[in-house]
């Protein structure tokens, strides 16, 4: 029976895809096995699950693989349904949900193209702008701050580990991420959620942040800091 509930993550340290799925399963209270693939050099088992994509995360539960991070939230959250929902029950609810996690998504997506450089001015407009209607729509539709680790849900995860390493992403790149003043309620979501033990469980040491993120802005983004 332990053996066919066994749960194990492939995933990257680095990839904000995995950490998504790394912090659902803390969430639920799901124990799980790691494993740290090498994205260079792939392993057979990763192959083997993902041939498709070749990507990470993969999550492995009862001999069976998942894949795509989004797609795996919703098992997770279907599966072990007792603990900690990641959706709200009602099918509107849900289907909000699922428009705001893919909003958010959205914003990741502009922020990749600021730490690219690919028309840095205008992409930085884009992303300022998205924050802005992320920050209206906390507002309007009660998405809600979160203050205690058991209300974690889909858009509390989303959020922190697509914002969640805006100080030290700030400090590599040179771009103000988020402003205060702006974003209130947005800043305030986040920096809620980054000082969770939970959420401090699974972030990774600033140094090799900060290493990690040099290596992309000199050798794969290329990026050039921007005049605030």
């Amino acid at each position: 029976m332990e053996e066919e509930n066994r749960v194990t993550l492939h995933g990257m340290w680095a990839s904000p895809y995995v950490k998504r799925v790394e912090l659902a399963l803390k969430v639920k209270g799901i124990p799980y096995e790691y494993v740290e693939e090498d994205l260079m050099n792939k392993s057979a088992l990763l192959l083997k699950y993902n041939p498709i994509h070749k990507k990470v995360p993969i999550l492995v539960h009862n001999g069976n693989p998942i894949s795509e991070s989004s797609v795996i939230l919703e098992y997770i959250d279907e599966t072990w349904k007792n603990e900690s929902p990641l959706f709200p029950q009602d099918p509107y609810q849900r289907a909000k949900i699922r428009f705001w996690a893919s909003y958010i998504h959205q914003v990741y997506d502009c922020m990749l193209k600021v730490f690219r450089g690919e028309e840095q001015d205008k992409a930085l407009e884009e992303f300022y702008a998205k924050l802005s209607v992320l920050e209206d729509g906390i507002n309007n539709t009660s998405l809600g701050i979160t203050t205690n680790m058991n209300n974690i849900g889909m858009l509390d995860i989303m959020i922190v580990i697509t914002l969640g390493a805006y100080k030290v992403q700030e400090e590599v790149f040179g771009f103000k991420l988020l402003h205060a003043e702006k974003t209130p309620l947005l800043c305030s979501w986040v920096t809620t959620l980054i000082e969770l033990p939970i959420v401090k469980g699974i972030t990774p040491p600033h140094d090799k942040v900060v290493s990690f993120l040099q290596y992309l802005k000199n050798k794969v983004f290329k990026a050039t800091p921007h005049a605030n």
